[in-house]
This record gives structure tokens, sequence and C-alpha cells, in this order.
């Protein structure tokens, strides 16, 4: 009986003891992410945005127009209808006066030195003058109903775009809210990723979108490490304006292989409006360019015996900066 206890009391034991390692081991370990799983990720989300970015800029701006004519509207109605007080107050006026002090002169005249067989021409006169001044009053009205109609029809249409408007205003945030938390996650994925390479400073395009300029950043990253030679355009090898053209090509739009040819076919762009894509020219006379990339980071080609790679934006005096497409 005793030595059937004891084996029940260490089968009981070594299950507790089982049970404690599964209890308190080790947890299982969660592989980060890698930044290409995330940028998938991004991709989705950003196929998602862009419809709901353009047709939220196509209603804004419908929203925006018909609000502008509101006001025009609006401020053409409010002297139409003072015109339309003033009138009726002067008719009102002649009524009062007509009571109080009798017809007006020439009506009197007629009616007291006419004929009496002159008595239909009489009453005739007393209902142009009465008809005149109801037409006066009449064509500002008219005026001013139909202002007050397309108004009506305008305030009617503009509420239901309004509507749309923040509907696809609220969308777009939640899909962009989405985006900045995945290139949050990025961030994390690319600083534990072993894939970096002497040439990456990080993630690349540091601010990752799916437009013609981000999709022409993501390919000057991937050629990141590519050997630098003077004229080359890719695909293996390159120069400074020879990347830039190369990765501008995979997205459609065409550059000449020159510094200053680049810096005349692009748009004007400030610091502060720079977008991955845009392109970084140095020096007075714009011998060397880089692509920016966001955060403050470009890529670009240095010089020969080195590689295309990632540097600070400010690695030499700024000449200016330029979009292209």
């Amino acid at each position: 009986m005793q030595a059937r206890r004891a084996a029940i009391l260490r089968s009981l034991f070594c299950a507790i003891a089982a049970a404690g390692l599964v209890l308190t081991g080790p947890a299982a370990a969660i592989a980060s992410p890698s930044p290409s799983s995330v940028e998938k990720q991004i991709d989705q989300q950003w196929n998602q945005l862009e419809p709901v970015i353009e047709q939220y800029n196509h209603v804004h701006s419908q929203l925006q127009a018909n609000q502008a004519q509101q006001k025009a509207l609006a401020a053409k109605l409010g002297p139409l209808q003072l015109q339309v007080n003033l009138a009726l107050a002067g008719v009102q006026g002649l009524a009062v006066d007509a009571y109080m002090q009798g017809a007006p002169n020439a009506l009197e005249a007629m009616i007291l030195n006419g004929s009496p067989n002159d008595l239909t021409d009489k009453l005739t006169y007393a209902d142009q003058l009465a008809r005149h001044q109801e037409n006066e009053i009449a064509g500002v009205a008219a005026l001013r109903d139909k202002y007050a109609a397309a108004k009506q029809t305008l305030d009617q249409l503009t509420t239901s775009i309004a509507a749309r408007d923040a509907d696809l205003a609220q969308q777009k945030a939640g899909i962009q809210g989405k985006i900045n938390s995945l290139q949050k996650l990025r961030i994390q994925a690319y600083g534990t990723s072993a894939d970096k390479g002497p040439y990456r400073l990080g993630p690349c395009p540091v601010t990752y979108t799916n437009d013609p300029g981000g999709r022409a950043a993501q390919k000057a990253c991937s050629l990141i490490g590519k050997p630098y030679v003077f004229g080359a355009d890719g695909p293996d090898t390159f120069d400074c304006s020879g990347l830039t053209l190369y990765a501008w090509a995979s997205v459609g739009v065409h550059l000449e292989h020159y510094t200053k040819d680049q810096w005349n076919e692009g748009t004007p762009v400030s610091r502060a409006d720079l977008q991955p894509g845009d392109l970084v020219f140095y020096y007075s006379d714009l011998h060397h360019m880089a692509m920016y990339i966001g955060g403050g980071m470009v890529v670009h080609a240095p010089h020969t015996g080195d590689f295309v790679r990632m540097a600070t934006i400010d690695r030499g005096p700024i000449a200016g900066y330029r979009r292209p497409g």
C-alpha cells in the first residue's frame, strides 16, 4: 500500500514539475517582422488610401467651390432684398399720401377738371400708375427670387457634398493612421535587421509612400551598394545624375543625364515641402545631386571609388530642390 502511495506521489510530483516548466519556462520567441513584409503591408494600405485621397481631393475641391458660390449668392441677395423692401416702402408711402392728402396732382387734375365722359380714361390712368409701381418691385423681386432659388439648390447640393467630404476625410484619416503605425513598425524592423550593409543607415526610404516620387525613391534605395562609375546610368553602375535618371525612369519619367538639365526639367520646391523622390542639388555650379528619401536623408552616388549610399541631406552646400514629373 505504501509503495503504491509513493508511486502516486512520485507521478504527481513529476506532473507538477512538468507543469512548472511549462508555466515558468522561457516564452516562445516572436520573430520580428522583416522590413520587406512591413513594406508589403504599407503598399496594401497605400493602395486603399490613394483612391480615397483622390476622391477626397475631388469632393473637397467641389465643396470649396460650392461654398464660394454660396457666399457670392448671399452677397447678391442682401442688396436685392433691400431694394425690394425700399420699393415696397415707397408704394406704401404713396398709398398713405393718397389717403391723407388725396390723389397725386396729375390724377387729381384729370378727375376734377375732365369731362364725366372721360371716367374710363381716368380709371385706366390710375391703374397704369399702380402697375408701374408694381412692375418696378416685380423686376427686382424676380431677380431676388432667381438668386434665392439658385442658392437653395446649391445649399442642398453643398450639404450632400459636405457629408461626403466628412466621410472621406474620416476614411483617409483612418487609413493614414494604419500607415503611420506600419511606418513605425518598419523603422523598428530596420533597427533589428542585419541586412543593412555598410551603405544603408536605416530604413530606405525613410518615409515610405507609393506615389511616383515614393516609388522612384524605393528604386534608388534598391541600388544602394552599386559602384560609382563616371557617366554610368545603370543597371549595375551609376554616377550621381545617372542614379536619379534611372530611378525616375522606373516610374516612367524621363530625365536627361546631366545635373543642370535635371535642374531645369524639375519644378522648384522648398525644403519644407520636400517629398521622397525630389532631387537635391549641391554647390553653386550644380555639379552634384542626390535623391531625397524623407527624414532629412538622401541617396546618392558620391564619387569614383565609392558606392551608392545613404547620407544626410546636408552633406554639402545645397543649391536648391526640384521635383520631376
